[in-house]
């Protein structure tokens, strides 16, 4: 236990010495005020848009915005927020073998399964305090400027969508544990969530996989129920233990 809190706290001081953390905490908290900020300017720019078009012989006619408006905000930037997490972290391994800073650690006792483990615990954290930061800003602002009980299930979409963050999370640690560099490790996680994608439009089994819990902004508006996507979600908790189980289990074989 001692040999993983030491190199948790390792990744903990790199990740703030290198500017990421400060980085994606910019990016989470200014989507979290963008969100109810762009829903307020709405009716200001269709205002604008409006006297730009009117000789043209378009006709806008008055925006209402509301709570919904922002929440729609909030699902169409969180692809953009978790590609960006992604993208940060892609080298947390790929660095360590560059510098070949794995070898000295091994060679001194440090098991390869709290290496594993300790970078897979601090991404997960962060993604977990920075997604619910960022969630809970859109939430306060939307309640202070309109009214949160319309949209229903709130709480519970919002929970999908994190659970498919943990997902892929994993899938990125498991192709790091493949792949020596960060591209590899990127496309990997992008080929794997383009499959279970494609697979949930060819097919029916689309309730059953991870990448169906993107549709969980729907049960906002009161489209289907929590209940549709617990299938997903334990799937998808069942796929990131195996994604776990198995980066750790070849971390173990593989040359360093």
């Amino acid at each position: 236990m001692k040999q993983f809190l030491a190199f948790f706290y390792k990744e903990c001081l790199e990740l703030m010495r290198t500017g990421k953390l400060f980085i994606l905490t910019i990016i989470f908290v200014f989507c979290g005020i963008m969100n109810p900020g762009l829903a307020k300017l709405t009716p200001w720019i269709m205002e604008m848009a409006s006297d730009s078009m009117g000789n043209t012989g378009i006709v806008i006619t008055e925006v209402n915005v509301d709570a919904m408006t922002s929440w729609a905000q909030f699902y169409k930037n969180v692809p953009i927020v978790i590609i960006v997490f992604l993208v940060i972290f892609s080298g947390t391994l790929a660095n360590e073998y560059q510098k070949g800073t794995l070898i000295n650690m091994v060679t001194k006792g440090l098991s390869r399964r709290k290496i594993v483990l300790s970078k897979l615990s601090i991404m997960i954290i962060v993604w977990t305090v920075l997604y619910w930061l960022s969630f809970f800003i859109t939430y306060g602002y939307n309640e202070f400027y309109w009214d949160n009980s319309i949209a229903k299930n709130l709480f519970f979409g919002a929970f999908c969508i994190y659970i498919m963050g943990v997902w892929l999370i994993s899938v990125l640690i498991f192709a790091q544990v493949l792949f020596s560099t960060n591209i590899s490790s990127l496309l990997i996680t992008g080929v794997g969530f383009g499959i279970f994608y494609m697979i949930g439009l060819l097919t029916k089994i689309k309730d059953w996989l991870p990448t169906g819990l993107l549709q969980a902004s729907e049960l906002l508006s009161g489209v289907g129920c929590g209940g549709d996507y617990k299938v997903s979600i334990i799937v998808s908790v069942i796929l990131v233990i195996i994604n776990i189980c198995a980066s750790v289990v070849l971390f173990n074989k593989k040359t360093l």
